[in-house]
């Protein structure tokens, strides 16, 4: 008789398994690059620029160096005399023309001139990070303070200094989608218009864990380990040894150990990681460097930043005719991996929303400014497209007379119309905008929002109701795609899964988790699928040396399509179990029925257990071994056919102290479409910091610059971030309807929150402050904002009468 499969425990997929790796989180025993020291290594520091524009004219090191403890400094011309490429970008998109968009070069350390508040200049290697830092500090810098191009706002103007000297008008990019004359041919007719000017609010993304960096080199072997707070290890691998550093792949190991958080800020190559590698290899020693908060601040890539005039068209039956948007949108100084994708591609497609418009088109602007890069902070563009499209619908509303609801639910792309194509080129392939719409109002109970309004008009305050019905794209570009639009990499993902004598399974997955849960969530759909004890199966992830190639993890793609991959592994692990079990029970290997768990002969008691036959793999004593090698560990790579989209409704309540200008957040309802679900703690968890993010652009978070280019908001004293008190107690509901092309039927769920949140907030607040005369607000609507719109209502209504 075989032995008898182990009973599975409620651990598979659609379980709210705890999240293993919070063990050793929580008891301080998580392996972080800032927490990680070897003997011998040095520190490095870095001198940065007071100034956002200004030319190098000299640099003293002299003094510098004759320090106690310095080992060396480097400067940007002794990098370029040793080859070291520029950092390239990760897309090239062109404009109405067909032309690329502008790529100046992005060298790691400045040489000519500096062009934003904090880029380095030099790197001071020392025995100590005290000695380092006191001998950058000594490093005297003779610039010429040169005018910025710090707002986006006047950067294209002739006038406007240029951040690079061959661009007049600091333009990147002019870039169009959508059929322009069938826009203006909807507008002509439309018995409405409406018209909005917006702003998405520049923000710092702030992980708990700042960007840290350990570079050590084996001067008898040859080969480097970067040790750096990475999302995707793979993706810096290859560009540093492509054409920055110019060495083989397999001289270079990147581990990216336990992740502090992320939300896109992590994804990209910086300055001084490479700087790192390349002087640990120079100097053939290990150098750490941890940047602290205010580096953060001022180095770490930023997210949104975009100025837009956007117009709706309607017919009398307030059916949307015709979307019109000219967005201008901030690219830094320098381009980094997605600078110039996440402002085209994965902005103005998603303006289609969730609604029927026929007729769509959209300028964009890539800007450059004499500021720190933007690129990809969570959600990365959709947010931007939904909170335009979601605040144009209410407006709509207002003018047409007709229910905010109503006029949703009248454009709605319906449940029997999917697959539906839009006119910007993406196909949803499912969705039920109703059923989460209704749900989201019944949860938020709509129907007693005017006695809740009453009631606080009653205490003094200004109550609002706010809504906001969305869908993102997520998991992923499809590799095709990704050529077609420009970029420079495939968006495929591998997996490894090792199944070992003993029935133990260890995964080794290209994806990367910095917070997401990979460890416990991969494990599920492993435990699910082959019916291995979920205490068994392991997770290796974050290693360029032990994990095949992989793109690690953004744009909510680590289940749809890291996990994708490893259900393709698997596939090969049983297909290969099938053919074990049919030579040792002696049937055909067509006859053989997998089950999780165990392999049997169809219509027979005769049976294998899944660690039988693994334990079969590794002792071939009567194998055909023409037909059947030793083992069991297989390797897929799994490519997304199309991108998956999430999408849902988000409804905010809150309350106004109309003396203060203070808002109250009282209620956040979000109704998410995700797809199929493997662990419902995991994604409630996933929505509720998504949620928060958003509402911390809604009320809270703006990063502003001087005329100079000076950061004005440059440490949690002037950066204002939610806390716990800002925050309601979330309700987060979901409402699958399945993806149809990746065998989990996922579609992401880590952005969703950043998403759909920030236009139901600012719909909720101009609800509750209509009453006092306020027609429009900017995010984030801080006190002081909301107080000085009010006043500023009611002198114009004085000056009325």
């Amino acid at each position: 008789m075989p032995e008898q499969p182990l009973a599975r425990t409620e651990t598979g997929i659609g379980h709210s398994v705890r999240r293993r790796e919070d063990q050793r989180l929580l008891r301080g025993q998580g392996r972080f690059v800032g927490d990680m020291t070897v003997p011998g290594q040095l520190h490095a520091a870095f001198l940065r620029s007071p100034h956002a524009h200004a030319r190098i004219l000299r640099l003293r090191t002299e003094t510098a160096r004759a320090m106690s403890g310095v080992v060396a400094i480097f400067t940007g011309t002794d990098l370029r005399t040793a080859g070291v490429g520029s950092l390239p970008s990760g897309w090239v998109v062109r404009d109405r023309a067909g032309r690329p968009n502008a790529e100046p070069p992005h060298y790691p350390l400045a040489t000519d001139k500096v062009r934003h508040v904090g880029e380095p200049l030099a790197v001071v290697i020392a025995e100590t990070q005290a000695a380092a830092r006191d001998a950058a500090e000594a490093i005297e810098a003779d610039y010429e303070v040169l005018d910025a191009a710090a707002d986006l706002g006047t950067a294209l103007a002739a006038e406007a200094p240029r951040v690079w000297d061959h661009l007049p008008g600091n333009l990147c990019c002019d870039w169009e989608i959508g059929d322009l004359a069938a826009v203006e041919a909807a507008f002509a007719r439309a018995a409405h218009r409406v018209r909005l000017t917006l702003t998405n609010n520049r923000l710092v993304p702030a992980p708990m864990e700042p960007r840290a960096a350990l570079a050590t080199h084996d001067t008898a072997m040859g080969t480097t380990t970067l040790w750096t707070t990475s999302q995707n290890p793979h993706t810096v691998r290859g560009t540093l040894c492509g054409s920055v550093l110019n060495i083989p792949e397999t001289d270079l190991r990147v581990v990216s150990p336990d992740v502090g958080g992320g939300f896109g800020t992590k994804i990209f190559l910086y300055p001084e990681e490479t700087t790192l590698t390349w002087a640990a290899r120079r100097l053939g020693r290990a150098i750490r460097w941890v940047g602290d908060r205010t580096e953060s601040f001022l180095t770490d890539v930023q997210g949104r930043d975009h100025r837009t005039e956007a117009e709706l068209a309607l017919d009398a039956e307030g059916t949307f005719i015709g979307l019109r948007v000219v967005t201008l949108a901030n690219v830094g100084a320098y381009l980094t991996g997605g600078a110039t994708a996440i402002p085209t591609y994965y902005y103005a497609p998603l303006l289609a929303g969730v609604y029927r418009t026929p007729a769509i088109w959209c300028n964009v602007k890539l800007t450059f400014t004499n500021t720190v890069s933007v690129d990809a902070y969570r959600g990365a563009g959709r947010p931007e497209a939904s909170y335009v499209l979601e605040r144009l619908v209410d407006e709509a509303a207002k003018v047409t007379g007709i229910d905010r609801v109503a006029l949703r639910r009248r454009n709605f792309i319906g449940a029997d119309q999917f697959p539906y194509a839009t006119p910007l080129g993406l196909e949803y392939d499912s969705g039920d905008h109703e059923s989460t719409l209704r749900l989201a109002l019944e949860a938020a109970d709509l129907d007693g929002f005017p006695a809740r309004k009453e009631e606080a008009r009653r205490r003094g305050r200004l109550r609002g109701f706010g809504i906001s019905t969305y869908v993102e794209i997520a998991g992923g570009t499809p590799s095709r795609v990704v050529g077609q639009l420009g970029g420079r990499g495939a968006r495929s993902e591998s997996a490894q899964v090792r199944v070992h004598p003993s029935g133990a399974v260890t995964v080794f997955s290209g994806a990367h988790s910095h917070g997401q849960g990979h460890e416990t969530t991969f494990a599920q759909i492993v435990a699910d699928r082959l019916g291995v004890p979920f205490e068994r199966v392991r997770l290796v992830q974050g290693d360029t040396d032990q994990v095949p190639f992989g793109r690690g993890t953004a744009a909510s793609r680590s289940l749809v399509v890291g996990g994708s991959a490893i259900v393709k592994a698997m596939d090969k692990i049983v297909a290969k179990g099938r053919r074990i079990a049919a030579h040792r029970l002696e049937a055909s290997a067509e006859d053989i029925v997998f089950e999780p768990g165990l392999f049997r002969v169809d219509g027979t008691d005769r049976a294998m257990t899944f660690a039988e036959v693994a334990r079969a793999a590794y002792t071939p004593h009567d194998y055909p071994i023409d037909e059947i090698e030793p083992g069991l560990d297989e390797t897929a790579f799994y490519d997304p056919k199309n991108w998956t989209y999430p999408g849902g409704c988000h409804v905010c309540e809150l309350e106004v102290d109309p003396e203060t200008g203070e808002v109250a957040l009282e209620k956040v309802v979000a109704v998410d479409d995700l797809g199929a679900i493997i662990n419902p703690m995991i994604v409630h968890g996933q929505v509720h910091g998504g949620l928060a993010q958003g509402a911390g652009q809604a009320l809270l978070e703006g990063c502003c610059f001087d005329e100079a280019g000076q950061m004005l908001t440059a440490s949690f004293q002037d950066y204002a971030m939610p806390r716990a008190h800002d925050l309601p107690a979330f309700t987060v509901l979901t409402h699958g309807t399945p993806c149809e092309h990746n065998p989990l039927k996922a579609k992401g769920c880590a952005e969703v929150g950043s998403v759909g949140l920030p236009p139901a907030v600012v719909n909720a607040l101009l609800d509750a402050l209509r009453e006092a005369g306020v027609r429009d607000i900017s995010m984030p609507a801080t006190p002081q904002r909301v107080w000085q719109a009010i006043q500023n209502a009611s002198h114009t209504s004085t000056a009325r009468l």
